[in-house]
């Protein structure tokens, strides 16, 4: 798997988070890791297919959902992860994924993506662990979004 298919999906979550959530993320170092299911966290799953194809998968503590579902509705803040937070959540991981999907088309590659999936930990009963392309996204006084790549 190519490093460089990570970039579009990068790129589109720091635009999106800065518009959204109104901070500047930094990125931590890109690795290749299992994907594992994490007591406590959130995923945003999303499929591609067409010239790319696989998953695209954001892993976020459930406390740092929390703090950007917060701050993406102007401050409201949720106590728990409910039906309006994980519908927020979805959106921003739609958004990051749909602006990816326009910058590769930019790029001459085709692809469409599924509909955000939200996964809570406590709700999975079978999951096979997978490797993927991860790299984290830390956001100053709120957390860490894990974008993993899988493609074949």
């Amino acid at each position: 798997m190519k490093a460089e298919v990570i970039n579009p999906f990068l790129e589109s979550a720091r635009l999106v988070i800065e518009q959204v959530i109104q901070v500047s993320p930094s990125t931590g170092s890109l690795g290749i890791k299992n994907v594992e299911l994490i007591q406590d966290h959130i995923w945003i799953q999303i499929g591609m297919t067409g010239q790319m194809n696989g998953n695209v998968i954001f892993g976020i503590h459930e406390r740092v959902a929390l703090r950007m579902v917060s701050a993406m509705m102007g401050g409201f803040v949720l106590t728990e992860m409910d039906e309006m937070g994980q519908s927020a959540i979805s959106e921003l991981g739609n958004m990051i994924s749909g602006n990816a999907s326009t910058i590769l088309s930019n790029q001459g590659v085709n692809v469409d993506i599924t509909p955000p999936k939200v996964v809570k930990s406590e709700h999975v009963t079978a999951f096979l662990p997978q490797k993927a392309l991860s790299i984290p996204l830390l956001m100053d006084g709120i957390g860490e979004l894990d974008i993993q790549v899988m493609i074949s």
